[in-house]
């Protein structure tokens, strides 16, 4: 992952920017976030965490960070992130980044041997928590 995150960075144009998720006490890398471009001043959000790291707003705060990247420096007008309709934590997380649920995708990625849905959550600037 590591190694697909530096050389994706020096791609020009770039089309994504990862994030290191460490301990604040700790150079250990315990997850990643990820923002990818794509078609017009859009963005995807993604990112995942060890389960052993769950609920300690890693994720959160990495999340956080690449929006406000993406619409201060980057001049996204949107940003999408797909979530499996059972992760609830990361349900919680986008919305309460102010992310607003846009409806289901239907057997939108396949995994593990079946086809699963997703939940398509979206924000555009402007939007965003602390942003007037």
């Amino acid at each position: 992952m590591v190694a697909s995150a530096a050389t994706s960075a020096d791609v020009r144009p770039r089309s994504e920017y990862y994030l290191a998720v460490t301990p604040l006490d700790s150079d250990h890398v315990v997850g990643f976030a990820r923002l990818a471009l794509g078609g017009v001043r859009a963005a995807k959000l993604g990112y995942a965490l060890h389960a052993d790291q769950w609920g300690r707003g890693y994720a959160t705060a990495a999340a956080q960070t690449l929006t406000r990247y993406a619409f201060s420096e980057l001049d996204v007008h949107r940003i999408t992130a797909a979530i499996g309709p059972e992760n609830h934590r990361s349900i919680r997380l986008v919305e309460k980044a102010g992310f607003t649920l846009e409806g289901t995708l239907r057997d939108h990625v396949h995994t593990n041997g079946a086809w699963r849905d997703s939940l398509l959550y979206s924000l555009l600037n402007g939007e965003q928590q602390g942003n007037p």
